[in-house]
C-alpha cells in the first residue's frame, strides 16, 4: 500500500523551505553514544525449574524510529521529511545489532515459547513513485528483522523454529532524498509481523494466523493488526498458546480487538497462554479489565521470584539511548486461563522484566528495545489436577 493522494509537489516544496529542511537536513541522531558495559554476564536466571513448568517470553522488538510522527503529521507534505526523519532512527537504533542482545538473553533463559511484536520487514525503491501517484512496490529488502534474529539465535547453538507468522500493516510512504532544486524521492515501505518462535523439543500444531477485523486507519490505509495462535506440547502437555499486539491509538478499536481474541478463545479447553504487547494499562485499562472479566489470571500478580518490583516494561527513549529508565506502563503482558467456567488455577509464577537495567544494554549503549521483555516460568494445572506438585 501506499500514501500518496493528499501529497503534491509543490506543497512539499513549500514545507522543504520552512525550517523543518533545516532540521531534516541537520543529523537526526546527534545525541552522544553511551559507552555501554562489553562482556556483561547476566545473573543465573533463578527459577523454580520445576519439571511441569512451561517458560514463556514476550517482547516488542521495536522497529526502531518514532513513526507516531507520521501519524500525526497535520499537513500530508511534511511525510516524506517526516518518513526521512523516522528512516534514519531506525538505522541509528541498529537492530542487527540489538539483535544479539535478545538473543543473548535467549540462550540464558531458554524460553519454550518466544512471542515477538514488531517484527519488521523495511524494502526500499530508489527512486520512488509513490510521490508522483505511482503504485510500484518496494521490492529491494533493506531489513528483514525475523532472518536477522533467527541467524543470531543460530550463531548461538539455540534450536529454535518459527511456529507462526501473521502479517499485519503493510504501508509505503515517499522519503525525500534530496532538497529543491532537484527534490528527489525514495520510497520506504515497512511490513509489520507479529511471530511465535518454539524451542525445538516444543510440539507445534493447530497453527492460526488471524487479523482482526477491527482496525485503525491512516490516510485511507487500514492498520491491519493480528495473533498468531499455535497449540504447544511441552512433555505431553499441550497448552495454546497465543501472541498479540493490540491497537495502541484507537481505545474503542482495541476493546474490539480485545473482544475479538477473547471470543476466538472462548471455547478452548485447554490451558491458554496469552501473552503481548497489549497497550492496556495494568490493572485499570479497559482491555485489561475485559481479559479479566474473561476469566484469565495475570502472571505478575501471582509472581514469587523476589525483587522484581511492579513488572513495568516501556517505554525507554525512542532513540534508546536514555541515560535513566522512566518506565511508567506495565502494558507487556502474561495471561493465563484454565477454566473456561470460573477461576483460572495457577501454580506458582516465577517472573522477570529484562531490558530494563543498564547491564542489559548492548555494547554500544542501545537499548535493546523501547519495551521490556517479560519472562515467566509458569505451572497451568489441567482440569481436574492439583495447582501444582508440591
Amino acid at each position: 500500500m501506499n500514501a500518496h493522494t493528499l501529497l503534491t509537489r509543490s506543497g512539499i516544496a513549500r514545507v522543504l523551505l520552512g525550517s523543518l529542511l533545516l532540521t531534516l537536513l541537520a543529523p537526526a541522531c546527534s545525541e552522544d553514544r553511551v559507552t555501554g558495559p562489553t562482556g556483561h554476564q547476566s545473573p543465573d536466571w533463578n527459577l523454580g525449574r520445576g519439571a511441569e513448568a512451561v517458560t514463556v517470553m514476550t517482547q516488542n522488538v521495536y522497529v526502531g524510529g518514532y513513526v507516531d510522527r507520521i501519524m500525526d503529521a497535520q499537513d500530508p507534505n511534511q511525510i516524506p521529511l517526516l518518513v526521512a526523519e523516522t528512516f534514519q532512527e531506525v538505522l541509528f537504533t541498529n537492530f542487527p545489532e540489538r539483535a544479539q542482545a535478545f538473543a543473548d538473553e535467549i540462550a540464558r533463559t531458554r524460553p519454550h515459547l518466544v512471542g515477538l511484536q514488531e517484527i519488521s520487514l523495511i524494502r526500499y525503491q530508489s527512486p520512488g513513485d509513490a510521490v508522483i501517484g505511482g503504485a510500484v512496490p518496494a521490492t529491494t529488502v533493506l531489513m528483514d528483522y525475523l532472518d536477522i534474529l533467527m541467524a543470531s539465535l543460530a550463531a548461538r547453538g539455540l534450536d529454535y523454529t518459527v511456529a507462526g507468522v501473521t502479517e499485519n500493516f503493510d504501508i509505503e510512504m515517499p522519503m525525500i532524498v534530496s532538497p529543491p532544486p532537484s527534490l528527489a524521492f525514495d520510497d520506504v515501505r515497512l511490513t509489520d509481523y507479529d511471530v511465535v518462535l518454539a524451542r525445538g523439543d516444543v510440539g507445534i500444531s493447530n497453527v492460526a494466523e488471524e487479523n482482526f477485523a477491527a482496525a485503525d486507519a491512516f490516510m485511507g490505509i487500514e492498520i491491519k493488526r493480528g495473533y498468531v495462535a499455535v497449540d504447544a506440547t511441552i512433555k505431553n502437555k499441550t497448552y495454546r498458546f497465543v501472541n498479540t499486539h493490540l491497537d495502541p491509538d484507537d481505545p474503542d478499536v482495541q476493546r474490539d480487538q480485545a473482544d475479538e481474541l477473547i471470543s476466538f478463545l472462548e471455547h478452548e479447553t485447554k490451558p491458554v497462554i496469552l501473552l503481548g504487547d497489549l497497550n492496556t494499562q495494568a490493572p485499570h485499562g479497559d482491555a485489561y479489565q475485559q481479559f479479566m472479566e474473561a476469566g484469565y489470571a495475570d502472571a505478575w500478580l501471582r509472581n514469587l521470584k523476589k525483587g522484581e518490583g511492579e513488572g513495568l516494561t516501556s517505554p525507554h527513549h525512542h532513540l534508546l539511548m536514555n541515560p535513566d529508565i522512566e518506565f511508567n506502563q506495565r502494558i507487556d503482558l502474561i495471561l493465563v486461563r484454565n477454566n473456561n467456567r470460573g477461576t483460572t488455577v495457577l501454580g506458582p509464577v516465577f517472573a522477570t522484566v529484562w531490558g530494563d537495567e543498564s547491564p542489559d544494554r548492548t555494547a554500544s549503549g542501545l537499548w535493546p528495545s523501547d519495551h521490556a521483555a517479560v519472562i515467566a516460568e509458569l505451572r497451568i494445572p489441567v482440569l481436574g489436577t492439583k495447582a501444582y506438585d508440591r
